[in-house]
């Protein structure tokens, strides 16, 4: 067998290129499965509270949004951030993996709306933002000066200005976080999540 393609190369080549298009004619008709959902949902409630202390937006803003959010379908847990130095509180909603994200962020703002009105009124005003997140980050982008020419101040305010607005409008990117890890590091890092 072997030897008649040997001794005809015009037939192996003709059938190669046939079945070179039949493969591509039949993959484009192919069903794909979709990968299943491995990762829950996560809805991210932020509340800024400026110049108060851990305590305070502990008390007077992490706690009510929480209390409310006691209970709400489909959850499996929920845990709050507290940072001092922005006065910023961040409370992760986590849901089961067989629920849709979309219909998670419309029972958490209901939630959100019902304790807004246990909420300091600089909070308020300043708003509350609910929104899609993951925790685990999608990717992590380091700036560096090559020869030391720029410092790490100069680069996070680079990165900030010229790089953030353009890859949160990238498809895929949820939000953009500026980190400067500049003790750890020493050179400006930004965080992408999905």
């Amino acid at each position: 067998m072997s030897k008649f393609f040997i001794n005809r190369p015009i037939v192996a080549m003709v059938i190669a290129i046939l079945m070179v298009i039949v493969g591509a004619v039949t993959i484009a008709i192919l069903p794909v499965a979709q990968f299943p959902n491995i990762v829950p949902p996560e809805i991210q409630v932020l509340a800024s509270y400026i110049g108060a202390d851990a305590q305070t937006i502990e008390q007077s803003v992490s706690t009510p949004i929480e209390q409310q959010m006691s209970g709400v379908d489909n959850m499996n847990y929920m845990y709050s951030l507290n940072s001092t130095a922005d006065g910023l509180s961040r409370l992760i909603v986590n849901y089961d993996v067989k629920t849709d994200p979309n219909t998670d962020l419309v029972l958490t703002q209901m939630r959100q709306t019902q304790a807004a009105s246990q909420l300091p009124a600089d909070v308020t005003n300043y708003g509350v933002t609910v929104q899609k997140t993951v925790t685990a980050p999608l990717m992590l982008i380091t700036l560096y000066s090559p020869h030391g020419t720029y410092d790490a101040r100069f680069l996070a305010n680079y990165a900030y200005i010229n790089l953030a607005d353009q890859i949160n409008r990238s498809y895929g990117v949820g939000s953009v976080q500026r980190n400067n890890v500049i003790n750890v590091l020493r050179e400006p890092t930004l965080q992408l999540s999905h």
